[in-house]
């Protein structure tokens, strides 16, 4: 037996501004969309429940296609230093917290970003030490491509004045050769690998956390890279999978970090193993840093630090390597990329090993762009999953790191879409704030948080494409696009259900509207 979801203005996606009066559900499918009385006759003997939207606005239900769900879960949890707008209110922020720590327990701080402070500068683990003699401190940028610790946590990892920098990654230090505590991509995994880990309880806790927040949002799915960081491959997935559905039916679509496919293998499992809810994705391979700590790989050097390139994570024959070895394994990947240098070397190794199955490689990021490269990309079964609020907080400090002729051919979601190239549309959640309504009215407006102008006003989406980047968008990169993104017959039954329309309500106050219902699988897992 079957619902019929009516009274409301109903947006299918199939075609820009499709609308419908009702829908009807059965199993967790879509069975028929079209008139409200038309539906209820043909389907009265089915229909044993009746839900009204009460003019509510449904779309095809929402998915972030680049997050990471535990992370999300710790920064609700854990120290959240994104607000922070100075130095010295980070520093009172610390000293506050200082006060709850137990001896030699480890303090994380998740979030900090001296771009938004009115004097940016990177603390020194001398300024930490004051605070933390004796516990260790993990500081961790919104890039999550650089850390401050203090100088506990190097001692625990072994960190003195003669450890070398490891591939991929750089130990800041000063003039005399010692370091500052300031920690580059690779240099972080140094101290990382020694922050005990959680127990399966409390990753548990964490993770349900974070979907049940992901759910009030409106968003029924998200496509994560979690499994490498919390105990290896087994503890996080069985973390998951005693969530999800139990407590929450969330669509996860799990990416496999390329350093335990050795433990999936020996599971038995492959690309999309698992269930609706917690599905295996595309290996996953970090190709560069970030533009914070001016780490990604650029082909041209760093404006604001010319002898500067960024850093490639790996040498080209072991990225090579990984891309064979995902190929032995017919699985696509996903691979972080967002220096122009990084997605050219990407994107060439794209093109000599091909997938041999319908199955999609992503580009993540994709930010730093120039012709030649479009023309390369448009060869490639690829996907870009690019995160639009990066536009609203990159902006205008990126301009300093690039230059403003490089900067124009930067974050060219329009374009994109112009020259063909599916792309997709996530958060990056913890280093930008879940919401979708963000990212979407991101993709449409590209007006800076930080200086609240608009910037490549060209690369402008619409409205109807930037919704299309959740829905369609997300499924597509996963080989969904025929049973998930739309409201359609055939289709899955989940919808986002919002108190306002996005097609009708200012650009500037898309954010503002609020999440009625989220649906997955033809239930309702919140309501307002």
């Amino acid at each position: 037996m079957g619902t019929m979801w009516y009274g409301g203005k109903i947006y299918t996606m199939r075609l820009q501004e499709e609308t419908v009066e009702a829908v009807f559900t059965e199993n967790g499918k879509i069975i028929d969309v079209g008139e409200e009385s038309f539906l209820k006759d043909k389907y009265k003997e089915r229909i044993d429940t009746y839900k009204n939207l009460n003019k509510g606005v449904m779309y095809p239900g929402f998915v972030d296609s680049h997050l990471h769900i535990i992370g999300h879960g710790e920064k609700l949890l854990n120290l959240d230093l994104s607000k922070i707008t100075s130095s010295k209110d980070l520093i009172i922020s610390l000293q506050e917290r200082a006060r709850d720590l137990e001896e030699g327990e480890w303090l994380i701080g998740e979030g900090w970003n001296e771009n938004q402070w009115e004097n940016p500068r990177i603390l020194h683990r001398d300024e930490l030490d004051a605070i933390f003699p004796d516990n260790p401190v993990l500081l961790n940028r919104v890039c999550r491509h650089a850390a401050i610790v203090n100088s506990k946590a190097l001692e625990i990892a072994d960190i003195e004045d003669s450890t070398k920098d490891p591939q991929g990654g750089k130990i800041v230090k000063d003039r005399k050769g010692k370091p500052t505590g300031y920690l580059l991509d690779q240099a972080q995994e140094l101290v990382k690998k020694k922050v005990p880990y959680m127990t399966q309880k409390k990753l548990e806790s964490i993770i349900n956390t974070a979907i049940k927040d992901l759910l009030r949002l409106g968003l029924v799915g998200g496509h994560s890279e979690d499994l490498f960081y919390y105990g290896g491959f087994a503890k996080t997935l069985h973390a998951y999978q005693a969530v999800v559905p139990v407590n929450f039916k969330f669509r996860a679509h799990l990416l496999v970090h390329h350093a335990v496919m050795e433990e999936v293998k020996e599971a038995g499992l492959t690309y999309g193993d698992g269930g609706a809810f917690t599905q295996l994705g595309a290996m996953k391979i970090f190709s560069d840093g970030a533009l914070g700590g001016r780490t990604a790989w650029l082909k041209e050097p760093y404006a604001d630090d010319p002898s500067n390139y960024g850093l490639p994570i790996h040498h080209k024959d072991q990225l090579e390597g990984l891309i064979k070895k995902a190929r032995k394994n017919n699985m696509p990947v996903a691979v972080h990329a967002i220096g122009d240098q990084a997605i050219e070397m990407i994107a060439d190794l794209l093109l000599k090993y091909p997938l041999s199955n319908n199955r999609r490689d992503r580009i993540i990021h994709a930010q730093i762009m120039n012709k030649t490269l479009l023309r390369k990309l448009k060869q490639l079964n690829a996907v870009l999953d690019i995160q639009p609020s990066f536009v609203a907080s990159d902006f205008p400090w990126v301009i300093e790191r690039l230059g403003k002729s490089r900067v124009k051919q930067s974050y060219p979601w329009k374009t994109y879409l112009d020259e063909g190239i599916p792309i997709a549309a996530g958060s990056d959640a913890p280093i930008e704030e879940v919401n979708p309504l963000l990212g979407i009215e991101a993709a449409v407006l590209r007006k800076s948080n930080l200086d609240s102008e608009i910037y490549n006003e060209e690369q402008q989406l619409s409205v109807y494409e930037a919704i299309h980047l959740y829905t369609t968008g997300s499924a597509y990169v996963i080989n969904h696009e025929y049973d998930r993104g739309q409201i359609s017959p055939g289709f899955v039954a989940d919808f986002t259900i919002l108190d306002q329309d996005l097609f009708e309500v200012e650009k500037n106050k898309i954010h503002e509207a609020s999440v009625l219902m989220t649906v997955v699988d033809e239930e309702i897992m919140y309501q307002k």
